[in-house]
């Protein structure tokens, strides 16, 4: 079976905005996790993005409402795609820097691809096993000059791992949704719920946080998420995530972590070597794998 495919010119700008943001989202989360209480950072993200879709989707047109048998699914969603991935990785990248953290976030490809052939019976093409496997190669050579350092941090890498194996399966959950609810409703009530958690989480353990005012480097990472990060980039990923084979969309976006590493080098001070530019050719390998059509359908 292939599993090439041909985005529109629309879908490829979604795609290449939602790829510099998050990219470019790691060091900026770093900034914000290291001025103020992890889960307090997201809170105060979530009252600026939750709103924002809101309005968007009203002008859109588009209904929030979701049908009393709907729920159960979309709370499956919710709590793969948004609220363990986001707690899991809030407190990781607190614990490492930012580029190592992308790095580990976004073995997600290797964990959906697993996942998909574990409990979906999926078999992937060729093509995807070379992407899946270029891929692995390029999260390798970024993590060669890490192992060292985050062998003393466990436990943030456990939690981004954590973080990968979940949105993998949240990935695959996406694809295979029965129920017609709109993505902006989706992401509408993924922030509504990640929003009540966060709230809650910040209350118990961080109290008192909301006493002192964030620096203006941690009010510019604020809005950068609830704004770009959650507000215009979380829907465009659930679109893509419905609209693709759950391979296909976790290899489109391996770029990510790249560009995580070398925004975290600009605005973080982080260092680069030979081996992260090999990487990089690696991921770009396993982007082409999905972004590029076959020869059968040239």
């Amino acid at each position: 079976m292939d599993h090439s495919i041909r985005l529109s010119g629309r879908d490829l700008s979604l795609l290449a905005f939602l790829t510099l943001a998050w990219g470019v989202n790691w060091p900026v989360m770093k900034i914000g996790v290291t001025g103020f209480p992890p889960m307090s950072f997201r809170v105060l993200c979530m009252v600026g993005a939750v709103p924002l879709v809101g309005a968007i989707a009203r002008a859109a047109g588009v209904s929030l409402r979701v049908p009393r048998g709907d729920w159960r699914e979309l709370s499956g969603l919710v709590v793969t795609n948004m609220l363990l991935w986001l707690i899991l990785s809030t407190y990781g990248v607190m614990l490492l820097s930012s580029g190592r953290a992308a790095i580990l976030g976004y073995t997600m490809p290797i964990w959906a691809t697993l996942i998909g052939i574990g409990l979906y019976g999926e078999r992937p093409s060729l093509r995807m096993w070379i992407g899946v496997a270029s891929a692995a190669v390029g999260v390798l050579l970024l993590l060669v000059n890490e192992l060292t350092t985050m062998a003393g941090r466990p436990w943030g890498a456990l939690l981004m791992l954590g973080a990968a194996i979940v949105w993998g399966y949240g990935t695959q959950r996406m694809r295979r949704r029965c129920a017609p609810t709109p993505v902006l409703a989706i992401t509408f009530w993924s922030l509504a719920a990640a929003l009540v958690v966060c709230l809650a989480i910040a209350l118990v353990f961080e109290p008192g946080s909301f006493r002192q005012g964030p620096s203006a480097a941690v009010w510019g990472a604020v809005t950068f998420n609830a704004v770009l990060i959650y507000g215009f980039a979380q829907s465009i990923w659930f679109r893509l995530a419905t609209i693709l084979p759950p391979i296909a969309s976790s290899l489109s976006i391996m770029l990510v972590p790249v560009l995580g590493l070398f925004s975290g080098i600009v605005l973080l001070g982080e260092s680069a070597v030979w081996t992260d530019w090999v990487a990089l050719v690696a991921v770009l390998v396993a982007m082409g794998t999905v972004l590029l059509p076959s020869s059968a359908k040239r």
